[in-house]
C-alpha cells in the first residue's frame, strides 16, 4: 500500500489555536473531521491515519514549535519510509491574499521558518500547499500578525477554502501533484472586499 505524509504546520498548544501561523493545523483538523478520524499525540506530533482508495495517509501536526518542523517530518518520512514525492506540507503564506490557494511541487522556503527548516534537513524537492493569510499588517508588526487569530470575517472567508484545501489534498493523493497543480492552480479566487468606513457591513 502506497504511504502519503500530510503535513499541517503550526504551533502547538491552546494559545495558538485559530492563528494565522497555525492554518495548516486548521486545515488537517478539517480533514479528520470530514473523514472521522482523530489524532493521537505521537511523537513529534500529532498523528492521524487513514486510507483513501488503498493509499495509506499520515496526517501530521508537529509538536516541535514551527522552526523546528523538520525534525518532525524526518521523523516520520523515515519511520514509515514514505517517499518525499508522497510528502504534502500545508503551510501559511503571506504573500497570497487572504484564502488563497497554491499548490507547488517543490521550491525554496522563502521567508517562512517552518519550511526553512524542512528545507535544512531534507532539501526541498516535496510539494507544499500555501494558503494565504493576507498581510495586513503595519511595518515591523509581522510577528504579531502572524501568531494573531483571525476575525470571525476572516474565519468566514477561510471556511469555504479549508474546504477546498481538503479537496487539494485528497486530488494529491489520488491523482498526483501535477494533474492536481492543473485543476486547482488555474481556479480563480478574490477574496471578499472589507467594506470601508461608512460602508454598511
Amino acid at each position: 500500500m502506497d504511504k502519503y505524509l500530510i503535513v499541517g504546520l503550526g504551533n502547538p498548544g491552546a494559545e495558538y489555536a485559530e492563528t494565522r501561523h497555525n492554518i495548516g493545523y486548521m486545515v488537517l483538523d478539517a480533514f479528520a473531521k470530514a473523514s472521522n478520524i482523530v489524532f493521537d499525540d505521537r511523537r513529534y506530533g500529532y498523528v492521524a491515519e487513514t486510507s483513501l482508495r488503498g493509499r495509506k495517509l499520515f496526517l501530521l501536526k508537529p509538536t516541535t514549535y514551527m522552526n523546528l518542523s523538520g525534525n518532525a517530518v524526518r521523523y516520520w518520512l523515515n519511520k514509515e519510509n514514505i517517499d518525499e514525492a508522497r510528502l504534502l506540507v500545508v503551510v501559511d503564506d503571506l504573500s497570497l491574499p487572504l484564502g488563497a490557494l497554491r499548490l507547488r511541487a517543490n521550491g525554496s522556503a522563502g521567508t517562512h521558518n517552518g519550511l526553512g527548516h524542512i528545507q535544512q534537513l531534507i532539501g526541498q524537492q516535496y510539494a507544499r500547499l500555501r494558503v494565504g493569510i493576507g498581510s495586513e499588517f503595519a511595518r515591523g508588526a509581522q510577528v504579531n500578525y502572524v501568531l494573531g487569530r483571525f476575525d470571525p470575517d476572516e474565519l468566514e472567508v477561510l471556511e469555504p477554502q479549508i474546504a477546498t484545501a481538503v479537496d487539494i489534498i485528497k486530488s494529491f493523493v489520488l491523482a498526483g501533484v501535477d494533474i492536481t497543480m492543473n485543476q486547482f492552480n488555474k481556479r480563480k479566487y478574490s477574496p471578499p472586499k472589507k467594506p470601508t468606513d461608512g460602508e454598511q457591513q
